[in-house]
């Protein structure tokens, strides 16, 4: 085991049901400001679904 692992023991002793959960609030940043995605209408709900992330590769000099 490194440093980095968890031992299962840990993890049971760390979850939680679902009584004991908080909903977790999610932010988007829209024309230039912060909101939440609760406050938007469906479409643009829908709209916040099929969006696609991606992760930009570095560029190489040469």
């Amino acid at each position: 085991m490194n440093d980095m692992t968890v031992p299962t023991q840990a993890l049971n002793a760390a979850a939680l049901t679902d009584a004991e959960r908080t909903r977790c609030e999610v932010w988007t940043r829209v024309m230039g400001y912060h909101r939440p995605v609760t406050s938007f209408n469906t479409g643009k709900k829908s709209e916040h679904r099929e969006r696609r992330f991606f992760v930009e590769s570095r560029c190489r000099m040469g």
